[in-house]
């Protein structure tokens, strides 16, 4: 006999309430969670809501980017700071520590783009931030929390790569210099050595604008999607010379965001068609299509104990729990075919 399909998705649960279409996610290990992540989502409103995953209620509400778009949030490693982006222009740092939510300082951007900006940690208390530049094409270097000016990254004369799109700061274990990784609006990426300023290498990725991209640096290897209907998997060898791997075409065009998952098992994207894929990582198979929304899944994010969430244009947030994480690191994944709907519990 033939196996019976399997039932359609279903989120571990769903969360409410942020009244405007959602743009930016990130898990947040505050001790406030007691054991669990919170998650942080930011709106097309300008709000930035923190949920509590286990009363699965928002427990504050943050407002300091005066109704703009929310596009990008991330805490930092000594626990108790946040950073959010939002279209007003600004870049916020808010301290959260026993029940706080006040703005203690701010940087102000000089490119409307649409560029989520990255950070490096350089020890406890101090990081670096790459961030649009005041040139459509440039991107801003700062040491922080100072603000001093560490260098603008701007492309040579002759390479016309548009506007920066998407950046991860990162820094390879044999070296102490920190390098960047840029998405641009021709297509391409490009590898810059901070401290050089100039650009190690450029591959072109896409035909349209890269609107992703991850980076896993255990494996030297990234991931970008775009307009089109390809995502680009392109590696980094040992002179810094990037190259594509392999493209892996997709059902419909667009995606938004493209996470891997801190064990660098599997990867997720958001997708304008409304739903989420998943990917497994070092094969770049089709796991899961999660079709529960019904408006373009503009982010995506991991926590690091494997829980997946999605936020979307419909206002809603959906928690996934996806091949849970093993402590053995060998186990490999079941497979699922693209496009067939899976359960989630379908999917341990």
């Amino acid at each position: 006999m033939a196996a019976s399909p399997l039932p359609p998705p279903d989120p571990r649960f769903v969360l409410r309430g942020t009244q405007s279409a959602v743009h930016a996610l990130h898990f947040f290990g505050g001790a406030e969670g007691q054991g669990q992540p919170l998650l942080l989502s930011g709106s097309l409103s300008g709000l930035v809501h923190i949920w509590s995953l286990q009363t699965r209620r928002a427990v504050a509400t943050l407002d300091g980017h005066r109704g703009q778009c929310v596009t990008w949030l991330h805490s930092l490693p000594q626990g108790h700071q946040l950073l959010s982006q939002g279209r007003d222009l600004k870049l916020c740092l808010w301290d959260l520590a026993e029940g706080r939510n006040a703005v203690v300082d701010s940087v102000c951007l000089e490119s409307m783009g649409f560029c989520r900006s990255t950070v490096l940690a350089r020890g406890q208390r101090h990081w670096m931030l790459a961030m649009p530049g005041r040139g459509s094409d440039e991107v801003q270097i700062l040491e922080m929390p100072s603000k001093t000016s560490v260098c603008t990254l701007k492309p040579e004369a002759d390479a016309k790569p548009g506007m920066p799109m998407c950046l991860e700061l990162w820094q390879a274990e044999s070296s102490p210099r920190p390098l960047l990784l840029a998405g641009y609006e021709d297509g391409s990426v490009a590898l810059w050595d901070v401290s050089e300023r100039k650009v190690c290498s450029r591959v072109a990725c896409h035909t349209e604008p890269v609107m992703g991209f991850d980076f896993d640096s255990q494996k030297a290897r990234g991931v970008s999607g775009s307009a089109e209907k390809a995502l680009a998997v392109w590696s980094l060898d040992e002179q810094q010379a990037l190259q594509v791997c392999k493209t892996h075409e997709l059902t419909n065009p667009g995606i938004a965001d493209v996470k891997i998952r801190p064990d660098h098992k599997i990867l997720a994207t958001a997708g304008w068609d409304h739903r989420v894929r998943v990917f497994h990582w070092r094969t770049m198979k089709p796991l899961a299509v999660l079709s529960f929304h019904s408006a373009t899944v503009h982010c995506v994010a991991f926590a690091a104990n494997g829980l997946l969430a999605a936020g979307s244009g419909d206002q809603r947030i959906s928690i996934w729990s996806l091949y849970p994480i093993s402590s053995d690191s060998s186990t490999p994944l079941s497979g699922h075919v693209e496009d067939t709907e899976v359960g989630a519990h379908a999917l341990a």
